[in-house]
């Protein structure tokens, strides 16, 4: 009795396992089901720019100089202070005054006063209304009139510098969009308002210049700041977009993934065109309407099996070559 439990039970295991490795054998070897994600196409903006780097600079540069040699005997503005055309900058005493005040001065205080009623400071005028962006004197100074007394900015621009490639793309008027390496939170709008007629070479490549006049110069601007500027060449608003991922080339066409219409099961490639492209859509121009859904292949992450290839990154027998 004991020897005919033991194999009745023995049969039932067996013929257990012989099941369970008929099902792994019918599920194992199944290829598994496609999955996809449902994009709809939705109607935005898309835009297409030309980015590039540029530097914040004065549009026009005055340098202030002295008519006279002599003396700097007060300066009436200071660094980044705003000024008016016409208005003193500085008084200087010209060499031969200087040295008649030292003599009189001497004298003492009443024969000074004579002569500083008498003999008049020279006075530098600003020639145009900017910001005193430079200066290079202090009151005692002694001055020639070769030095460089102030520099003064009508008002402060970005300086873009375009590839050759991409300046023909870019035209007076188009918006742009400008930010800074010093503050990467500020971004300010700007317009292309001059393209240089010469170009120069940089790292063996044509550059162009091109001005880019901020809407607004905040406090933070100073002459000389590295900038990022993003030229704006087209943009269109309520365009018809699809993910770039959406989109693929087959056979030299773009194409789109859809299910079958009808009670068909499966999916099918539909020819579409494409338009403008930004970093992120593609702007769809024929082959889709408003709501249509295309498929996307699900990327999710899956273990290799033994068809998906190896782990990279295990250490690898040498194989005997044949």
């Amino acid at each position: 009795m004991v020897k005919r439990s033991k194999l009745v039970w023995g049969s039932v295991v067996a013929a257990a396992l012989a099941g369970l490795g008929f099902i792994f054998f019918l599920t194992g070897n199944r290829t598994p089901e496609k999955r996809y994600e449902e994009i709809r196409v939705v109607r935005g903006s898309i835009s297409s720019a030309v980015s590039t780097t540029g530097v914040v600079e004065p549009e026009n540069r005055l340098k202030i100089q002295s008519s006279i040699g002599g003396r700097v005997e007060e300066i009436l503005v200071a660094e980044g202070q705003y000024v008016k055309k016409g208005e003193v900058l500085a008084l200087l005493s010209s060499t031969e005054r200087a040295a008649l005040l030292d003599a009189a001065r001497v004298q003492g205080k009443n024969e000074e006063a004579y002569w500083k009623k008498v003999y008049k400071e020279t006075a530098i005028i600003a020639p145009l209304d900017g910001q005193v962006i430079v200066r290079s004197i202090d009151p005692g100074q002694a001055v020639t009139a070769s030095d460089s007394l102030f520099v003064l900015s009508d008002h402060l621009i970005v300086k873009a510098y375009v590839d050759e490639t991409d300046i023909g793309r870019v035209k007076v008027g188009q918006r742009a969009v400008i930010g800074l390496d010093a503050y990467p939170d500020i971004r300010i709008n700007g317009v292309v308002e001059h393209i240089y007629f010469e170009s120069h070479l940089q790292n063996n490549v044509n550059i162009y210049n091109v001005d880019v006049i901020p809407e607004r110069i905040p406090d933070v601007f100073r002459s000389g700041m590295s900038a990022n500027i993003e030229i704006v060449v087209q943009e269109k608003q309520g365009a018809l977009l699809l993910p770039l991922g959406a989109v693929e080339s087959q056979n030299g066409k773009t194409v789109v993934l859809q299910k079958k219409g009808g009670a068909e099961r499966g999916v099918q490639y539909k020819a579409v065109t494409t338009g403008m492209q930004d970093d992120r859509y593609f702007e769809i121009l024929e082959g889709l309407s408003d709501g249509a859904v295309v498929l996307l292949s699900d990327t999710s992450f899956v273990l290799p099996g033994k068809k998906g290839g190896s782990n990279p990154f295990a250490p690898q027998r040498n194989r005997t070559k044949k």
